[in-house]
């Protein structure tokens, strides 16, 4: 690399991220989860195209987003109206669509286009903080919440050729339990049941214990509290088998039991 060069895909592979992205509201809150994603894109070359393993895309079978110009989706009820005002107007690529469907064929996946959807918020939510200007193109692959976990590492090892150009960043939340959501403090302090979750998750992950991330279930402590479903973890499976060696990038927590924890795995 020559010295001053700007530092482009081409000249690294990028790793592979998982984040989590909070309530809707984080785009505005004044906490340390908002301050770290809006440094996310400094850590990293500016790829071809980000591709987004939203925790909110629910399909049958892999699906990648292959709008041209993909719209924003509101996909949140009883929040601010300042928030259905928002719109992230990223461009999308739909030759790399295909090309990212076709690799997940070929790897035995019944993989699928759809051309119409959009960004949910599990998409675009982060992305608005990381990538303010929308112009680095923008696709999203759906999770298969009636899969295993398994099924999601692989879809990650399918992928993993893609981060020579591609940014692929898993979309969801290291805990996830919103049933006592309505009515907490932003910066409240962790839950116990949350962060011992949060705690074995990051001993995991760094040790690359791949079979206790898969059995997570009955392995983790306080796993069914903190993951009632399962569809804001399984980004995190995919982003894990697109990856290599796992580090940490930030650690908070909103709302008592959200934990933001981010991970790169290079």
């Amino acid at each position: 690399m020559g010295r001053g060069r700007k530092v482009e895909a081409s000249d690294m592979t990028l790793p592979a991220l998982f984040v989590s992205h909070g309530s809707p509201t984080l785009v505005a809150d004044d906490v340390p989860a908002r301050a770290f994603l809006a440094g996310l894109a400094a850590q990293f070359p500016r790829p071809r195209a980000i591709l987004m393993v939203s925790a909110h895309w629910e399909t049958e079978a892999p699906t990648v987003g292959a709008a041209a110009r993909p719209g924003t989706i509101h996909d949140f009820y009883g929040f601010p109206d300042a928030l259905y005002q928002l719109r992230y107007p990223a461009p999308g690529d739909p030759d790399l669509a295909e090309d990212i469907a076709t690799r997940l064929t070929d790897a035995g996946f019944a993989a699928a286009l759809d051309h119409d959807r959009g960004l949910d918020h599990g998409a675009w939510a982060p992305a608005m903080l990381a990538w303010p200007k929308a112009d680095v193109p923008m696709l999203q692959l759906s999770i298969q919440p009636n899969r295993d976990t398994a099924h999601h590492v692989s879809l990650g090892r399918a992928l993993a050729p893609l981060r020579d150009e591609v940014l692929i960043v898993g979309s969801g939340n290291a805990t996830h339990d919103l049933r006592g959501f309505r009515g907490q403090a932003v910066d409240a302090p962790p839950f116990d049941y949350a962060a011992v979750f949060d705690r074995w998750l990051e001993d995991v992950l760094m040790a690359s214990d791949e079979a206790a991330l898969i059995d997570y279930r009955r392995r983790a402590p306080e796993a069914a509290p903190n993951h009632p479903t399962e569809d804001h973890l399984l980004p995190l499976h995919v982003a894990f088998g697109a990856g290599g060696k796992a580090r940490r990038l930030h650690g908070s927590f909103t709302f008592g039991m959200l934990s933001m924890a981010a991970y790169a795995f290079d």
